[in-house]
């Protein structure tokens, strides 16, 4: 049956700094890259052979799948990285410490952009140091100017379909190294979790979460690999 290992990166070093992130390509801290290692070490003791990994072009990614592989002793597997694995884009908020942006907007407007299902930050404004319309990792795609966990579920989907979905088709074991949201796209896609639930999915850093599928690729196991820093889980089949 197809094995899905679902990976977010490791603490960045915005993350550390509480600021948002979104697609500034931030790499990681001392301690995201412990969590790394720690990824790989428990992919190893959990015997997991994998065959293909999927990450988005953000360092913070890369890396952490790169060094978790490394520790596993199966870096050698290709790695295919695409953006629309990016993180979600924060728009006006990128760049900004998240406690003080609350205190000048308020608790409750902050928690509606950061964690509802559909209603976007303001937009990034155009030419400033966040701009990465100009970036050639993007080259020929329209950068969001700011994005709601729907429309990065609406872009990651094509991806999923046309990529990932076949390569667990065929019989992959696949490691997915992205963000927390990217990742909770998927999660919503694959457990049919709903609009108003999804929000609410915790996905821990640098704790690889087991998916196991049956041959249609709906759930039928899952767990992290981390009991002790696992989160709660949507029900499988």
């Amino acid at each position: 049956m197809p094995t899905l290992v679902l990976l977010r990166h490791g603490q960045s070093q915005w993350n550390l700094e509480d600021r948002f992130t979104g697609w500034v390509d931030v790499d990681l801290s001392a301690r995201g890259e412990d969590e790394a290692r720690r990824s790989g070490e428990l992919i190893a003791a959990a015997g997991l052979e994998l065959d293909r990994a999927f990450a988005s072009v953000l360092t913070r990614a890369i890396r952490t799948a790169d060094i978790a592989l490394a520790v596993a002793g199966q870096l050698w597997i290709p790695m295919e990285k695409h953006w629309r694995l990016n993180e979600r884009h924060y728009g006006g908020l990128t760049g900004l410490n998240k406690r003080e942006t609350a205190q000048k907007h308020g608790a409750e407007q902050v928690l509606a952009w950061r964690r509802s299902y559909d209603i976007p930050p303001p937009p990034l404004a155009a030419g400033g140091p966040y701009d990465l319309s100009a970036d050639r990792r993007y080259t020929g795609v329209a950068v969001p100017a700011t994005e709601t966990l729907k429309t990065t579920l609406d872009r990651v989907r094509p991806y999923w379909e046309t990529r990932i979905a076949p390569s667990l088709s065929a019989g992959d074991r696949v490691l997915v190294a992205a963000h927390g949201n990217s990742l909770r796209a998927i999660v919503k896609l694959l457990f049919g979790v709903s609009d108003e639930a999804i929000p609410a999915v915790e996905i821990p850093t640098g704790n690889p979460l087991l998916v196991e599928l049956d041959a249609g690729l709906r759930p039928t196991a899952s767990c992290y690999l981390d009991a002790e820093r696992a989160e709660r889980l949507p029900a499988t089949a």
